[in-house]
């Protein structure tokens, strides 16, 4: 359990790098969804979230933007997968509604799920950063709101799923990759006529 959970927090976070961060800093200050151990504890301070919330809405808002979109996605293709390092590595240490007992995974080798968290999110964040140019161009910038508003739903709900029920964590990263598949297939039929 502990391994899905932070695979999907780590999904989440390729998608948008603010919102499991935030999620899961509120719901371990004001909630009993999310215990966070000590060493993961700073999510729950008071700056840490405010500044992640700042920083949440200027991605929403310049995620929406053609062009500015793909600008975006270059410099989160470094905080991405430094955020999805830090929400698998503190998921899977941390007790959620789902996993009572972190165990042995998060705490023989603390970096490993951190660096699991990274190539997760990097994956899903380069392959977020193939599709969204395509989309822009076969749709002449407008699908770039709708997309991103689909990318933040997501996250905000892979985010719960990974806390509450994290065996559909697979369901839904399957659905992810298959959409993505289809698309990247959209855009490589269209430049070849």
């Amino acid at each position: 359990m502990e391994l899905l959970t932070g695979f999907g927090l780590a999904t989440a976070a390729g998608l948008n790098a603010y919102i499991p961060l935030l999620t899961l800093g509120l719901l371990a200050r004001f909630t009993d969804l999310v215990t966070l151990p000590a060493g993961w504890a700073w999510l729950e301070n008071g700056w840490v979230m405010a500044i992640v919330a700042v920083l949440l809405v200027v991605e929403v808002v310049a995620d929406k933007v053609p062009a500015l979109d793909s600008v975006n996605d270059v410099i989160q293709t470094f905080v991405r997968p430094t955020a999805g390092g830090i929400v698998f590595g503190s998921g899977t240490a941390a007790q959620t509604a789902a996993v009572t007992d972190p165990g042995a995974f998060a705490q023989t080798g603390q970096w490993v799920p951190v660096v699991i968290g990274v190539v997760v999110a990097l994956v899903v964040s380069l392959t977020k950063s193939t599709v969204r140019p395509a989309a822009n161009v076969a749709t002449a910038g407008v699908a770039a709101p709708v997309l991103s508003t689909v990318e933040d739903i997501v996250s905000v709900a892979l985010v719960f799923v990974a806390i509450l029920l994290p065996v559909l964590v697979l369901v839904v990263a399957g659905a992810l990759a298959w959409a993505a598949v289809r698309l990247i297939r959209r855009r490589r039929a269209r430049q070849a006529t």
